[in-house]
């Protein structure tokens, strides 16, 4: 028997096989703009182990292509990301934090509480979230990262968006590996004689502490009651809706596995010293915009952040430098207009589409914007659908 068929027998072929081409490469680094600023400030603002934060969280994204065979990457947990960085939180209340929202998610969608809350939220709330999301991305993007280094940030930023639109479609020269390699060129010549640089050879250590049940109180509060409200409004439903729209040959993803899959993600990535994770549409958008069709690219990526935190040493800002801000803001910028531009679909409907306007801007600019959008749009669109209906009837 021919060697290839005795391999199939003993593993069969899968129906969507990873590709790893130039596309694949490029679309990989597509959501560095949202993971490397959020994962290198959780690093120096909680003072964890840089080297296991980055080999977590890249075999994670390994783990995810391989399992999805699409581009479903793995993200920081914003919210939770958000509040660790402003309060320099402890690693052992920030694991508590990663422990807690892993269970209830897999409580939720074992239970089948997931799929009843898709049921009940309906689209025009799902993209008012995404829409949310793509404000708030392009917000960063132009308020942080462009502006970051001047007008000379403008403008390299303004260079890179120009390679972006040039080299969208093109397949031999995949634009944000020529706009990496932009970054790279702009971060040598201006890398300061005095900065550290980011070099040397480390291995992951395990964390020395196990959170305290005061800590678990604290992070049930402070830190998982806000990350839940928005992780199932962009994290599964929204990420969901996205995969139907990028991927409609695609069998549909259920969120009971999207649930699951980031609940067993923190369940891991907590006991390992790994920073909390979940899956995001605007990840799987910027992957898609810069190329990426298969799992290949979260492959790639996870492996470049993986050897990234192998070969990390001294200060982990440092490794940032090599990523000028402008260029993250591009990549950003890029992903952001990815995502609001899958609410076009609602532009038939003119009503439907400024609900879902209203839902964006509550959940981008509101104290816990993401579940006044989830629970308040849900409870507005059912009591208009409900006055539509006897409307039609009298």
């Amino acid at each position: 028997m021919p060697l290839r068929r005795y391999v199939f027998l003993v593993r069969p072929p899968s129906p969507h096989p990873l590709r790893f081409t130039r596309a694949e490469f490029a679309g990989a680094f597509g959501d560095l703009g949202t993971d490397l600023p959020l994962l290198v400030g959780i690093v120096v603002a909680t003072g964890m182990d840089a080297t296991t934060a980055f080999v977590v969280f890249g075999a994670l994204q390994i783990a995810s292509g391989l399992a999805y065979r699409l581009p479903m990457p793995v993200q920081p947990l914003k919210a939770m990301a958000a509040i660790a960085i402003a309060g320099k939180l402890a690693p052992p209340l920030l694991a508590a934090g990663g422990l807690i929202v892993g269970v209830v998610m897999l409580l939720l969608a074992r239970s089948g509480a997931l799929g009843w809350i898709a049921r009940t939220v309906p689209k025009p709330v799902v993209r008012g979230i995404q829409i949310g999301l793509g404000l708030q991305l392009a917000n960063l993007a132009l308020t942080r990262f462009i502006p970051a280094d001047g007008p000379r940030g403008w403008l390299l930023a303004a260079v890179a968006l120009v390679i972006v639109l040039r080299l969208r479609t093109h397949a031999r020269v995949p634009a944000a590996l020529v706009v990496l390699a932009l970054g790279f060129v702009v971060a040598a010549v201006t890398w300061p004689a005095a900065a550290p640089l980011p070099l040397g050879w480390r291995l992951p250590s395990l964390p020395t502490r196990w959170p305290t049940p005061a800590e678990f109180a604290q992070a049930a509060v402070l830190l998982a009651l806000p990350q839940l409200a928005l992780s199932l409004g962009n994290s599964v439903l929204a990420t969901k809706q996205v995969v139907a729209d990028l991927f409609p040959d695609r069998e549909p993803l259920t969120v009971r596995r999207i649930g699951t899959t980031y609940a067993l993600m923190n369940l891991v990535a907590a006991p390992l010293g790994g920073i909390p994770v979940c899956h995001g549409s605007g990840g799987i958008a910027g992957h898609y915009a810069f190329g990426a069709r298969t799992g290949a690219s979260g492959i790639i990526y996870g492996t470049f952040l993986v050897l990234s935190g192998l070969l990390l040493v001294g200060e982990p800002a440092a490794f940032q430098r090599l990523f000028p801000g402008p260029i993250l803001g591009t990549l950003l910028l890029v992903e952001a207009v990815t995502v609001l531009s899958l609410a076009r679909d609602l532009r038939d409907t003119p009503a439907w589409l400024g609900f879902a306007v209203g839902c964006g801007l509550a959940a981008a600019f509101l104290p816990y914007g993401y579940a006044v959008a989830l629970a308040g749009g849900t409870l507005l669109s059912i009591a208009i659908r409900r006055w539509q209906g006897r409307s039609a009837t009298t």
